[in-house]
């Protein structure tokens, strides 16, 4: 990892992993309040796994502090405001980080258009608002499919192209 130190760019696979770990960020950066108050003891692992799979209002009953840091990690990991900050300050130090950087704003934009105002939409424009867009809940039926048939399919070309 020596090139962590340097200007020069990251291997391709390093890269790789970088997009794919700031593009699932926002959706698991609000956990690490829950995490806590799990390894805490406050909660058995169950509350973890009813968090991560609740529907809005199905959340476990947790501590306020819990609820309070979990929300507000949710709003800032999905806020354009903070994302361009962190975007103009890490950019400017490594050139190189504009793919990862391309990960976090490819998971904002996507969650904008598919979160409704009943499920959980993303605050795009926080710590200003904290209105979402309405958008088409990713969980409707026929766009869940159509989501992962598409994802399939990206895999599949992509395992083709590795495979030649």
């Amino acid at each position: 990892m020596r090139w962590l130190g340097r200007r020069q760019a990251p291997p391709r696979k390093a890269v790789v992993l970088a997009t794919l770990a700031a593009a699932v960020l926002p959706d698991l950066a609000h956990l690490l309040p829950v995490i806590a108050w799990v390894l805490s003891g406050g909660a058995g692992l169950g509350a973890l796994w009813q968090y991560a799979l609740a529907v809005p209002g199905g959340e476990p009953g947790m501590p306020g502090w819990v609820a309070h840091a979990a929300h507000h990690l949710h709003c800032i990991f999905h806020s354009a405001p903070i994302a361009l900050a962190a975007t103009l300050l890490v950019w400017r130090w490594r050139a190189w980080t504009w793919l990862p950087l391309a990960g976090w704003w490819s998971h904002i934009v996507i969650d904008v258009f598919t979160h409704s105002a009943e499920f959980y939409p993303a605050p795009v424009l926080y710590p200003f608002t904290y209105q979402g867009f309405d958008g088409l809940a990713w969980n409707t039926p026929w766009f869940l499919v159509t989501n992962y048939v598409a994802l399939a399919a990206c895999a599949w070309v992509l395992f083709r192209q590795r495979r030649k």
